[in-house]
């Protein structure tokens, strides 16, 4: 199936059963466009972790139709599901998860280095690129744990796009920022967007950084609402 776009969700549903059955996820369908930024928003408990869990092939116990640039992803075997998501996607959480016993430019290398597409200077080369784009070029040799909050998610920024992803998935990426630094983190969503044509898909409960993505998909009760 190939309809030219990053992502495909087609009527997918999830429901879990413990020990009674609650449906999480009903019937949800959208896309997302190459080089398109788009927020997802809605209440707590509505389901958006949920469905970027599925999306980013995680889980796969649901109903429904998950494409990926254009391959279906229902039935595809443990191996290849781990290649999508280390080919095709890049994922920025509200917690950074570095790694505090490695410096910030291993840290941006090493899913890099796990795909084993490029040799170790290649990567090592492009991890210093990204992080000179991000203006932290200076923290590089860094350990994790010795920057700043801001600089951190920056870091993870980088760590994400070492692998040259076509989709970027976040979770609440702003949520332990201030607001310069939310502001910061946006700039660099569109840019990522705009001029690198990757696709973004951002789970958030800040409506104003949602307000300024390309598309706002709003969620209820386990369902696309808006």
């Amino acid at each position: 199936m190939s309809t030219g776009n990053a992502l495909d969700v087609l009527k997918v549903s999830k429901a879990f059963h413990d020990p009674v059955t609650v449906k999480v996820l009903k019937e949800v369908s959208l896309e997302l466009k190459r080089g398109e930024f788009v927020s997802i928003t809605g209440k707590s408990g509505c389901g958006k972790s949920t469905l970027l869990y599925i999306l980013s092939t995680m889980d796969t116990d649901y109903e429904g139709e998950l494409v990926i640039d254009g391959e279906r992803t229902k039935g595809a075997s443990r191996n290849r599901l781990a290649e999508i998501r280390n080919e095709k996607i890049g994922f920025v959480f509200q917690f950074h998860y570095l790694l505090t016993e490695f410096s910030v430019l291993h840290n941006v290398m090493l899913p890099g280095l796990k795909l084993a597409r490029k040799s170790k200077a290649e990567v090592e080369h492009r991890a210093m690129e990204l992080l000179r784009e991000l203006e932290i070029g200076d923290q590089a040799l860094k350990m994790a744990n010795q920057i700043s909050g801001g600089q951190k998610q920056r870091v993870a920024i980088a760590r994400a796009l070492i692998n040259d992803p076509l989709i970027i998935m976040g979770d609440e990426p702003t949520g332990n920022l201030d607001s310069r630094n939310s502001d910061i983190v946006f700039g660099i969503f569109q840019r990522i967007a705009s001029e690198h044509k990757r696709s973004l898909l951002v789970v958030t409960h800040d409506n104003d950084f949602a307000a300024r993505t390309d598309r706002n998909i709003v969620m209820d009760d386990g369902r696309v609402v808006g």
